[in-house]
């Protein structure tokens, strides 16, 4: 039987997938923005108890074609841990065609090429990474622990072992003296991966903006409605991509786009264009009036 110790996240395309929880927590945590594993102290469950959950559901889920690994950094286990890992789930799951995880840049760095071929040729097909940023000086007030070279290079790491990657800006995170660079220096990062699914969402303050402001070192200026959308149009003038999915569809974001980039590129740019030159006739989910 499967043990979940609550909160337990997933993106949303992990909807039909079958959750395992290697870790409890994140092994960071320290970001300013995320509350998610804030409740949580950090450790990595034992080999032994992962396993015996596995083999738990090996009579009745020998249809499982999908596999996501929590919490928030499941990348974190070694590749002697996660390559046993991969072996017990093919083997135990033969039908099953993608094992997933998020990950921090860190946990890919510490990886080697061959490992990470290796984990990949295993089943291990695709990584969601919250990259956040790429401004190195809002990555520092966020208390990211990486910058743009040490995301840049890690992720691009990953993708030259074969594995895909989802990656996630954060609209607003900057707030009003760091919004032009932030998207700026985003476009530039997401650029440098060229990765296969992107996503935005927007800063939202689960204990409050003061809580918020506590933990940002420097000053925080919330953003409008209106200029959380005019953040989103520099930062997707300047990407550059060749094929990768765009989703800008979450809870949090008051307009939602979705499309290929670069193909779709001036379409969104003109839906985008469309509610700033008319924003009292936009259609955007109802918060939107309480940010002009």
């Amino acid at each position: 039987m499967l043990s979940y110790h609550e909160p337990l996240f997933r993106p949303p395309s992990e909807a039909y997938s079958l959750i395992l929880q290697i870790t409890l927590g994140c092994a960071w945590n320290q970001c300013a923005f995320c509350e998610m594993y804030s409740s949580k102290q950090f450790r990595i469950r034992s080999e032994k108890e992962i396993f015996a959950e596995i083999e738990s559901l090996a009579t009745d889920a020998r249809d499982i074609r999908k596999v996501f690994l929590a919490d928030g950094n499941a990348m974190v286990l070694s590749f002697d841990k996660m390559s046993r890992l991969l072996d017990k789930l093919k083997t135990t799951f033969p039908k099953l065609n993608r094992i997933s995880a998020y990950a921090l840049a860190r946990d890919i760095a510490a990886k080697t090429n061959e490992e990470l071929k290796i984990l990949s040729d295993k089943g291990l097909k695709l990584l969601y990474v919250g990259i956040e940023s790429g401004d190195d000086e809002l990555l520092q007030a966020i208390h990211k622990g990486e910058d743009f070279t040490s995301t840049s290079k890690a992720l691009q790491k990953a993708r030259k072992a074969e594995i895909k990657l989802s990656v996630m800006i954060l609209n607003g995170l900057g707030g009003k003296n760091f919004s032009q660079q932030h998207a700026l220096n985003s476009a530039q990062l997401i650029n440098q991966i060229q990765p296969e699914y992107l996503s935005t969402l927007v800063l939202s303050f689960p204990y409050g903006e003061d809580h918020f402001k506590q933990k940002f070192k420097g000053e925080f200026i919330a953003l409008s409605t209106i200029e959380l959308i005019a953040e989103m149009k520099i930062f997707l003038e300047n990407l550059e991509l060749e094929n990768t999915i765009f989703r800008s569809d979450h809870a949090s974001n008051y307009l939602i786009l979705r499309g290929n980039l670069n193909r779709n590129k001036q379409e969104l740019l003109s839906r985008i264009n469309d509610v700033l030159n008319d924003p009292k006739n936009a259609q955007l989910r109802p918060e939107w009036l309480r940010g002009l």
